[in-house]
C-alpha cells in the first residue's frame, strides 16, 4: 500500500521503511531522467543500524566518493577520489542509503538550476518554472517523492532557493559547523552543506544525528523584515502574513522591524567574497566548461577583478555585520522575510538563450538569501503556500548562533498546523509534464 504523502521517514513504521527504500530507488531511476535531475544512480548499499535508520537520500554532485568523484556540474574530469566525503561517511554512520547523485548547476555557481553542459533540471511541480540552483537536482528529487533528504551545498542560496521553489524545507545551518573535507569549495568564507526534505521533523532527526546538537528554547518572538516583505510580489507578500498568522495562534509572536542597512551591507560583502573567492579557485575549471558557459565565465571575470585588499575587507567585516544585523532585531528570537521576492519565475525568463532572459530576475533570486551568508547564521525555507499557477511559495527565518534545532522545530510546528506538505507535484500524481504545461 502506498503511504502517504504526508508521512515523514520516522513516521513509517519498520516494514514501511524497508518497502520504501527499494520505491525510491526505483523512483529514482524514473524520475531521474525525467526530470533531469540525476547525474547516476548509486551502487545498492545494505544501510547499517543506526539513528537514521535507512533513510534514502541524494547527493548533490560535489561529494566525492572514493568509487566516484564529484564532477562540479560538468566542470571536471571524471575518476577516482582518495576517499569518501566527510558528510557523506557521517550520513552512512548514521544509517542514511544513498540512492543517487543528483545535478547542478556547474560550479555550484547559478541560482535557476541552468546548466549549459547538462541542461537545466525540471520542476516537479510544473516544467515551465524553474528548479533553483544550485543544489536543483536534489530539491526536485526530494519533491517529487523519489528521497526523503537531499543533501547540497548553500554559498548564497543554493539549498533555501531550490527549496522555496520546489516547495521543500530547506536548512542552511550556520558556517563552520559540519565538515567539507571532500566537498567541492566555491566561496570557503560562505560555503555551507545543507538538506532538504519534504517534512521539517525529518530534518530535525537528521540535524541531531550528525551533530549530536541538544535541544534549544523554541523561537516564541519574529522579527518581520519589512524592508523585505514590503517590495516582494503580492502572492509572496500574501502567503507570509498568512503564515505568520498561523504561527501567532500556536503563541509565536512578531513584530515589523527594519532592517535595510544591515542587510544591505552584508550582501555587498557577500558578492565581493563569492566572486573573488570564486574566481581564485576555478578560474581554470570555468573556462574548461563543455560546451563554454560564457555566463560562468562573466562571473568569474567579475571576480578575478576583485583585489585582493577588497576581499580581506569583506572578509574582516563579517563579524562586525552579524553584530549589527543581530541587533537590529533586538529581543526578537528569529527574523522573516520571504527567500525570493517573487514567485518562482519561468524558466525562459532566467535562460540567458532566450528571448525573454531578464537578467535582474536571475540577479535578485538569491537577492534575500546571500547577505545570510556573510553573516554566518542559520536559516530555513519553509514552504507555505502556493500562488494561482499552483506553484510553491516560501517563506524565510534566520535564527540566531547555534538555532539550528529551533529553526527546525519553528518549521515542523507550522507543518503541524498546515495541510501545504500534503500536495503531491504532478509527477507524483500520474500527470504528464507535457499536460501540466497545457
Amino acid at each position: 500500500m502506498e503511504q502517504p504523502f504526508r508521512a515523514g521517514w520516522f513516521d513509517l513504521a519498520a516494514t514501511a521503511r524497508s518497502a520504501e527504500i527499494g520505491r525510491c530507488a526505483a523512483a529514482a531511476a524514473a524520475m531521474g531522467p525525467r526530470l533531469n535531475a540525476t547525474v547516476c544512480l548509486s551502487p545498492a548499499r545494505r544501510p547499517v543500524s543506526g539513528p537514521l535508520m535507512g533513510m534514502p537520500y541524494v547527493t548533490k554532485d560535489i561529494f566525492d566518493r572514493a568509487v566516484r568523484r564529484a564532477e562540479w556540474g560538468g566542470c571536471r574530469v571524471p575518476g577516482p577520489a582518495e576517499k569518501d566525503a566527510a558528510i557523506l561517511s557521517r550520513l552512512d554512520a548514521a544509517g542514511g542509503c544513498e540512492i543517487a547523485v543528483t545535478t547542478l548547476s556547474a560550479l555550484a555557481y547559478e541560482p535557476s538550476g541552468y546548466n549549459a553542459a547538462l541542461g537545466r533540471t525540471r520542476n516537479p511541480w510544473h516544467p515551465g518554472i524553474v528548479s533553483g540552483g544550485s543544489s536543483s537536482g536534489s530539491a526536485a528529487m526530494v519533491a517529487a517523492g523519489a528521497a526523503y533528504l537531499g543533501v547540497g551545498s548553500d554559498t548564497g542560496g543554493s539549498v533555501r532557493v531550490p527549496a522555496a521553489c520546489c516547495g521543500i524545507v530547506g536548512l542552511k545551518p550556520g558556517w563552520g559547523i559540519l565538515p567539507d573535507t571532500g566537498a567541492m569549495p566555491l566561496a570557503p568564507s560562505l560555503d555551507v552543506i545543507g538538506f532538504m526534505a519534504r517534512h521539517a521533523g525529518d530534518l530535525l532527526r537528521v540535524w541531531s544525528a550528525l551533530t549530536g546538537a541538544a535541544d534549544v528554547p523554541a523561537i516564541r518572538s519574529l522579527a518581520v523584515l519589512d524592508n523585505a516583505v514590503a517590495p516582494a510580489a503580492e502572492p509572496v507578500r500574501r502567503a507570509l502574513r498568512e503564515a505568520l498568522e498561523v504561527l501567532n495562534r500556536a503563541g509565536i509572536g512578531h513584530a515589523s522591524v527594519d532592517c535595510a542597512g544591515p542587510m544591505a551591507a552584508a550582501d555587498a560583502a557577500a558578492l565581493t567574497i563569492m566572486q573573488a573567492e570564486a574566481a581564485r579557485i576555478h578560474g581554470a575549471h570555468g573556462a574548461g566548461t563543455e560546451p563554454a558557459d560564457p555566463a560562468l565565465m562573466r562571473r568569474i571575470g567579475k571576480g578575478l577583478a576583485i583585489s585582493d585588499t577588497a576581499l580581506a575587507a569583506a572578509r574582516d567585516a563579517q563579524p562586525r555585520l552579524r553584530d549589527a544585523f543581530l541587533t537590529a532585531l533586538g529581543t526578537a528570537d528569529a527574523a522573516v522575510l520571504p527567500v525570493m521576492p517573487f514567485p518562482t519565475p519561468l524558466a525562459s525568463v532566467v535562460d540567458p538563450h532566450d528571448p525573454d532572459f531578464a537578467p535582474r530576475t536571475l540577479y535578485a533570486m538569491t537577492s534575500l538569501t546571500r547577505f545570510v551568508n556573510a553573516l554566518g547564521l542559520p536559516a530555513i525555507a519553509i514552504p507555505v503556500g502556493f500562488d494561482r499557477r499552483g506553484t510553491p511559495l516560501a517563506m524565510q527565518v534566520i535564527g540566531r548562533p547555534g538555532g539550528e534545532m529551533a529553526l527546525l522545530r519553528l518549521a515542523a510546528t507550522y507543518q503541524s498546523l498546515t495541510r501545504w506538505d500534503e500536495r503531491r507535484p504532478p509527477v507524483c500524481t500520474g500527470a504528464s509534464l507535457q499536460e501540466r504545461c497545457a
